[in-house]
């Protein structure tokens, strides 16, 4: 049993023997297990690399360097050998730290049987006796579609009797309910003959194959044929063909025609995960749609998991395509294959298109998540805000604060509260500034803060795990000062949000963060700003409004704010109040105070 020394030591003396050339490198443990596999342009610079640095940023890629024991490696020829070697290596062995590529699911295939007036059906098994298999599709709805286009439009037969042209001839067969139902033209009667029967079949395959604007202008052709020759029943039945064709093309065909046996593949990361889209298209139209989710071990990056992925996805599908429309450029030289990054036109409409059902291929993965788990939408939503926010705790409790003014006069304050990212309505507060003179939007922030956190502390009330200041640095160090004096400065997290360009302050960083302006976290900050906002302004209007009529009214000696407020309530305001007599004052407030009432708004001279 080697020491830490003498392992490094022994891992080192490898790494110096690394050839400076493509392959694939083993990492085990000190049992002899391969714990991980990659792949490198050069084995020497890529191994040599977990090795010199002396702190990696990612927790689960120090503790991979710690358990490695041993390493082998594999030289190939080229960088793309490296990538196959790497994917095939990843799946057979299913190493710890490497993303999984595993898929247990049997795609099916639509096959054409190699016999005699062939069927068309699908299946999940090949087998190699010579029959034409498409595929493979990751939708039996699609497969179903077409299946029954064929049959509706072909009528192809389903038995699997020996139709020979001796046997036929031989009279052996018998019609069977297929026939007489419409579904079969009944081959094994000589009913239709074997040229016939496969021109319908070579138009499934032309179909297939995504030509099926071939098979179309050969329809229309024979259709004008038959017309011209008055067979009106034959084109008739061709029209329809004609229709069903076109229909189905009109759903497939997304781009120009002319884009044929080309690959696309676009890919979206977050922190946990990476969700791999691909297309196939051939003439135009997307034959095969396939999305995969591949979980993070490491620290891996957007280019190594799609470049392990395109190995994958290519492998699966059997895809030959040499030409792949990609995101970004990857850094893998993939020989014999043409990468294209597109900025405008039909091939940047294609991958566009791959990226929108990515994205909707997780807002539909995350809305059933949510269905069968309320919670999981709720801590989904902290854990993102936590990650966003560079929270240490589920910010499961936050409280944000405002001020509010009229050139100084009526300064009030309010504050929201959400719980679980939803408002907490009963436990918003709204304060009247006490000690503070003019518009002075810091002091009144910082009265705020150590009023509410003073009370927090006196009646041991839970303390959130957030607090958020609607103002920029200015307000955010008034909140800061008070929570100092208040000895709870870090001890609960604190961001300032400036309200022009959404920028988020932090403690001691002059430098503002900017969160994604789609982003979940900052739609929830918004909203909490919005209720704070509302909640403050409702606060502030009552006030001023008070204010306002006792000015007006409790000059009057005599007149308390309960009358004033009797009279305010029948006549709507203090102008009506001057301009109605002495009767309709005491039909309301009684006449002594209708009296005082009176006089003021009307002295005798």
């Amino acid at each position: 049993m080697m020491t830490s020394v003498e392992l490094r030591d022994y891992l080192l003396r490898i790494i110096q023997t690394l050839p400076d050339s493509p392959g694939v490198y083993q990492y085990f443990d000190k049992d002899q297990k391969l714990i991980y596999v990659g792949k490198a342009k050069s084995l020497k610079k890529r191994v040599g690399s977990y090795f010199h640095t002396s702190k990696h940023e990612y927790g689960k890629t120090r503790l991979l360097v710690k358990n490695i024991a041993d390493i082998k490696t594999i030289k190939v020829a080229t960088e793309m050998d490296a990538l196959l070697l790497e994917n095939n290596l990843i799946k057979k062995h299913q190493p710890k730290y490497n993303i999984n590529l595993k898929d247990d699911k049997t795609y099916p295939w639509i096959i054409i049987k190699k016999e005699s007036f062939p069927r068309v059906f699908y299946t999940r098994k090949l087998i190699k006796d010579g029959s034409e298999y498409y595929g493979p599709y990751t939708s039996v709805k699609m497969i179903q579609t077409l299946i029954d286009l064929f049959k509706d439009q072909f009528k192809l037969r389903t038995c699997q009797l020996p139709l020979s042209e001796a046997n036929i001839a031989a009279q052996k067969f018998k019609v069977c309910l297929e026939y007489h139902i419409g579904n079969c033209k009944a081959p094994c009667i000589g009913l239709v003959q074997a040229p016939v029967y496969d021109g319908h079949i070579d138009y499934i395959r032309q179909i297939l194959k995504g030509n099926i604007h071939l098979v179309i202008n050969h329809l229309k052709q024979q259709m004008k044929t038959y017309a011209d020759g008055y067979q009106f029943e034959e084109a008739q039945r061709l029209k329809e063909q004609l229709d069903a064709m076109e229909s189905f093309h009109k759903k497939s065909v997304v781009v120009n025609p002319a884009i044929h046996n080309v690959d696309v593949f676009s890919i979206i990361t977050d922190e946990e995960a990476a969700y791999v889209n691909f297309l196939k298209v051939m003439n135009g139209a997307i034959i095969q749609a396939h999305t995969v989710e591949i979980k993070k071990k490491l620290d891996e990056t957007e280019d190594e998991i799609l470049q392990l992925a395109i190995a994958d996805i290519r492998e699966k599908f059997h895809s030959d395509s040499k030409e792949l429309i990609l995101p970004f450029e990857p850094e893998l030289d993939l020989l014999n294959v043409n990468v294209t990054v597109p900025k405008i036109g039909d091939k940047k409409h294609l991958l566009d298109l791959s990226i929108r059902n990515l994205q909707y291929y997780i807002k539909e993965k995350k809305l059933q998540l949510d269905k069968v788990n309320p919670e999981n939408k709720i801590n989904r939503l902290l854990a993102l805000m936590q990650r966003d926010l560079r929270l240490t705790t589920l910010p499961r409790h936050i409280e944000c604060f405002d001020n509010s003014n009229l050139q100084g006069d009526y300064a009030v304050a309010a504050m929201s509260v959400f719980k679980n990212a939803k408002p907490s309505k009963r436990d918003y507060r709204h304060y009247n500034i006490k000690t503070v003179t003019g518009p002075d939007d810091f002091a009144s922030m910082e009265e705020v803060i150590y009023r509410r956190y003073k009370r927090v502390l006196e009646e041991a009330l839970p303390l959130p795990q957030l607090i958020v200041i609607d103002g920029g640095k200015g307000q955010l160090s008034s909140a800061l000062n008070s929570l100092q004096k208040l000895d709870l400065l870090g001890k609960v997290a604190i961001i300032g949000i400036a309200k022009k360009l959404e920028e988020i302050y932090y403690p001691g960083d002059s430098v503002p963060m900017y969160l994604d302006k789609k982003s979940e976290t900052l739609r929830v900050i918004q909203h909490l700003r919005d209720e704070v906002h509302r909640f403050g302004i409702t606060h502030h209007r009552k006030k001023r409004s008070k204010e306002i009529i006792k000015t007006e009214l409790d000059q009057i000696v005599g007149i308390g704010s309960k009358t004033a407020e009797a009279l305010l309530t029948h006549f709507k305001s203090v102008k009506n109040i001057e301009q109605v007599t002495i009767d309709q004052l005491a039909a309301v407030v009684g006449q002594a105070k209708a009296i005082l009432v009176h006089r003021h708004f009307n002295p005798e001279p």
